[in-house]
């Protein structure tokens, strides 16, 4: 019989082996770690900065003019100073939820059929490969996509609200699509197979099975979206027109958003103009923290009821 020493020795080898791939692990996972923090850190440093500079800048009019900023109309010469925002402020309202009424049930509509009913034919690759495409087109094509093919047929007519939520649904449903899909992709199939042993059709799986599912996922996608939208300018800047009092009609009339004041103001030389540029800036952000707030609340007790 061989004796202990003998029967180990093969091992031997192979345990040093195995020594030197985990301290290689433990190394790489060491530097990726630490690279990931520096990258987490530089990120921080520059989100700082920039809040501190938009809060420090913009802070002043704001608190200088308020309520008047939220309540007053906007001043009708760039060189004159005093409030408000308030056009802006209701401008970027309505014409960032049209375009989300437009954009957000196309967008989950597609990601349904791609996940659940064309998954890999023809059609559904075609469509994921225009979709992705449409993501990575600037924000000024889709601006002068609908200012070609929309409002230029209607003349003067053309330039309101609803133009400028056409240009930016175009922007925010590819977004929406493949967030969506993602989300619907992340639904264990065996809750499918179980709807479908109960004697559910399809269609009734997918509504109240896969989507009150992949709910909180696709409402942070569509989030994301939005919060797009509501900081574009170039798209508005053909299709929205140049008001400085609130219109209310998406259908009819120009129109105005706080994106679109900044790009106004901040190119003018007069400090007044540059100082309500800073003001609707701290104005945007504040109203992209409040969008974010009331979605991750809703998708929260979503995901508690499901």
């Amino acid at each position: 019989m061989l004796d202990d020493s003998a029967r180990t020795a093969p091992s031997s080898p192979l345990l040093s082996d195995l020594s030197g791939v985990s301290g290689r692990r433990r190394t790489t996972n060491t530097v990726v770690t630490v690279l990931m923090g520096l990258c987490v850190a530089i990120i921080f440093v520059v989100l700082a900065l920039v809040l501190a500079t938009v809060i420090g800048k913009g802070w002043s009019i704001v608190s200088k003019e308020f309520p008047k900023w939220f309540t007053k109309d906007i001043q009708l010469s760039p060189r004159r100073p005093g409030p408000g925002m308030k056009a802006a402020i209701v401008g970027t309202i309505i014409t960032t939820l049209t375009a989300t009424v437009i954009a957000v049930p196309l967008g989950i509509a597609g990601a349904v059929y791609l996940n659940e009913y064309g998954k890999r034919s023809l059609f559904a690759r075609i469509l994921r490969f225009f979709t992705t495409v449409m993501a990575g087109v600037p924000s000024i094509v889709m601006g002068l996509f609908i200012y070609v093919f929309w409002v230029v047929p209607r003349g003067i007519d053309g330039l309101n609200s609803f133009s400028g939520a056409l240009s930016l649904a175009c922007l925010m449903l590819p977004i929406v699509v493949r967030s969506s899909e993602e989300m619907l992709r992340l639904v264990p199939q065996n809750l499918r197979d179980a709807s479908y042993a109960l004697g559910a059709t399809p269609s009734r799986t997918i509504l109240t099975v896969v989507i009150p599912k992949a709910s909180p996922g696709i409402i942070s996608g569509s989030l994301l979206a939005v919060a797009r939208a509501a900081g574009e300018t170039a798209p508005l800047i053909f299709t929205i027109g140049a008001a400085k009092q609130v219109n209310w009609n998406v259908f009819s009339g120009t129109n105005t958003a706080l994106s679109r004041q900044i790009y106004d103001n901040a190119k003018e030389s007069f400090p007044a103009a540059q100082e309500r540029a800073w003001g609707a800036a701290l104005t945007l952000i504040a109203l992209a923290f409040l969008f974010t707030i009331v979605a991750r609340v809703l998708s929260a007790r979503i995901s508690r009821n499901s």
